[in-house]
């Protein structure tokens, strides 16, 4: 049994929904494919993300998805200094706590009114492939097993993507390429939730821990701790029940919820397709490699590989020319901070707490518009380049 579509959407997170949102309106007939048997869930993910990216995506913030709104973030140093930066200086993980599960069903939701076809515990188990280019895949769901033909197949189907290896575009991540993360959903916890919190320094050696407040007293409370500094993941619940014991604000909470994970805080791949195939979000590796956040990066590749699929459905070629346009696309808006904070990354692997503190104290003396990996090296190049010294190349 063989069915027909324009486009083939494999995964329903936020980088798929929003991939088949876009291809959906602009005129492919698109079919959007989900394994698991509820979109949203199990959620594996901080929730946390910036306000100023949801208009370009073509979002609008709403009550339906947004659990909790906060003014800005507290980043705390080892030693405990503090530096407090607002919404609009921190990055792309601040600003407002999503319902993670509620976000990506209402990405669905959007898909399904564009005009996608959502179907859901059904898997893609290989690509269909002719003269070196993907015409479809063969599904499994609903007890029965069959052929899609597409003009062109997006996977979105996350960082350990099958799409990926079976195109021969993906390669096995490195253990200093991955993070293991550990978060729990607390109740009864204390604390100014108009701030996230972020901990750097040995709490989580390589990565960093977080408090993103979804209430007045409930908050995520996880962190992430680079593979290459664990003997083996169950060292990750010591890491951040630790951290919870040594912060009397947290330690009086109970846990509701826990979720573990893996992220990739790679290089984005070389090639993120090939003739009649595109790989979204973090299929592509396309998530930051200093913070792990990945959904404005799933979201905004989302956008471009459905816009580009439903082009070049209607130009009646999903070629190379499809693939050259998507890669110049995500490389212009996300390149050079991809590969600037894979280096910083790297960088981060060998600090000590001793350096991490001076760092931040003098970020909190220097004072910045704006925080980002670059504004920061910059403005410490200028009063304190003996700590920027082993940075310069990131300039």
């Amino acid at each position: 049994m063989t069915e027909e579509f324009d486009v083939l959407v494999v995964g329903a997170g936020p980088s798929g929904s929003t991939a088949a949102r876009h291809a959906a309106m602009g005129g492919a007939r698109t079919l959007l494919i989900e394994k698991r048997s509820e979109i949203g869930t199990p959620v594996r993910c901080g929730e946390g993300v910036a306000k100023r990216w949801l208009d370009e995506v073509g979002l609008e913030p709403s009550g339906s998805f947004i659990a909790h709104e906060v003014d800005g973030a507290k980043v705390v140093a080892p030693d405990g200094t503090t530096l407090v930066v607002d919404e609009a200086r921190a990055g792309n993980e601040c600003g407002y706590i999503l319902e993670r599960d509620l976000f990506d069903r209402h990405l669905a939701k959007l898909a399904a009114k564009a005009g996608a076809v959502i179907r859901i515990r059904t898997s893609a188990t290989a690509l269909l492939q002719e003269d070196g280019r993907v015409v479809g895949a063969r599904l499994e769901g609903m007890g029965r097993t069959y052929d899609v033909r597409s003009k062109v197949v997006l996977g979105a189907d996350g960082i350990e993507s099958q799409v990926g290896r079976w195109a021969g575009l993906e390669k096995p991540l490195r253990t200093r390429d991955i993070d293991a993360c550990l978060q729990y959903t607390m109740v009864g916890v204390q604390g100014d939730p108009s701030l996230n919190e972020f901990y750097l320094g040995s709490w989580a050696p390589g990565g960093y821990a977080w408090v993103f407040w979804k209430d007045t007293d409930i908050a995520n409370v996880g962190l992430g701790v680079n593979l290459s500094k664990l003997r083996d993941k169950a060292e990750t619940k010591a890491y951040l029940d630790r951290f919870i014991s040594a912060h009397p604000h947290l330690g009086r909470g109970e846990i509701l919820e826990e979720v573990a994970g893996m992220v990739s805080v790679a290089l984005p791949l070389e090639r993120t397709g090939m003739p009649g195939l595109l790989l979204v979000g973090d299929a592509a590796r396309l998530i930051d490699p200093v913070t792990g956040g990945g959904i404005l990066n799933g979201c905004l590749t989302g956008k471009y590989s459905g816009e580009l699929a439903a082009q070049a459905v209607k130009d009646g070629d999903a070629g190379e020319a499809m693939v050259k346009a998507y890669e110049k696309r995500w490389r212009a808006r996300l390149e050079e901070s991809l590969y600037r904070n894979y280096l910083i990354k790297e960088k981060l692997l060998t600090m000590d707490d001793d350096l991490v503190n001076r760092i931040i104290r003098a970020i909190a003396e220097v004072g910045l518009e704006r925080v980002s990996t670059h504004e920061i090296l910059s403005a410490l190049r200028k009063k304190h380049p003996e700590l920027v010294a082993e940075f310069e190349s990131f300039l």
